[in-house]
């Protein structure tokens, strides 16, 4: 069964040519005008992937992402005209998978598209329940629990402790972990990960400062260390 790619655009002719490169590429496409629109498309059809464009009337991109991140986790690549990088790391932060800057190139938007569905692909045939020491991760629900309380982790939190626990002991580079949260690595962000560690460490380590779990390794990164 061909996957379904909801492209959610108020211009027409984008939407147009969108559906027809996807659909020459054996996908099935679904079109909304704007988020609100889509928001009603993607609890009917279910789609796989959505590509998205942040401005937009009616509902935006950006209150698209918060309301259908908060019960689906579709992957979400993100189109917009806008260049400034704050755009593109609020849109991951708020959940988005990748991002995509108009003009774009057909063969990059396919490339895009591949990428994210394969990476959600492999995600989905790991295990769905990850146990470590104290911390037991709910991938199909995307929950976490300590020495068995809930923890409330933003998505960034959450991918970045997923990304430790499928790869125990192994040294990420923070390239590397920038990768697992935002689907790409986009240098010069990299220290970003430093604030996102920190915050983790507050909410799973029994001691932050002298953490037990997420260990520094000098020089390149952060690795996972379930025993202590």
């Amino acid at each position: 069964m061909s996957q379904t790619i909801l492209v959610v655009d108020d211009e027409v002719k984008l939407r147009e040519m969108a559906r027809w490169y996807l659909e020459r590429e054996g996908y099935r496409v679904v079109e909304a005008a704007n988020g609100r629109d889509a928001l009603f498309v993607a609890r009917s059809e279910k789609p796989d992937l959505v590509l998205l464009d942040l401005m937009m009337p009616e509902m935006g991109g950006y209150d698209f992402i918060r309301n259908f991140t908060q019960e689906s986790d579709t992957p979400i690549i993100v189109l917009t005209a806008r260049l400034e990088e704050s755009d593109k790391v609020v849109g991951l932060e708020l959940g988005a998978d990748d991002y995509v800057t108009k003009p774009f190139g057909v063969q990059e938007l396919i490339a895009r598209v591949r990428a994210v569905l394969r990476r959600v692909g492999q995600q989905n045939r790991l295990p769905e329940i990850l146990r470590m020491a104290e911390i037991t991760l709910d991938r199909a629900g995307r929950t976490v629990r300590v020495s068995g309380n809930a923890v409330a982790l933003t998505p960034s939190e959450y991918e970045l402790l997923e990304t430790f626990m499928l790869s125990p002991g192994r040294a990420f580079s923070r390239l590397d972990l920038l990768e697992a949260v935002s689907g790409d690595a986009y240098e010069g962000y990299e220290r970003t990960i430093d604030v996102h560690i920190r915050n983790l460490r507050t909410k799973i380590e029994p001691v932050p400062s002298k953490p037990r779990y997420i260990q520094t390794v000098y020089g390149m990164g952060y690795r996972f260390a379930p025993e202590g």
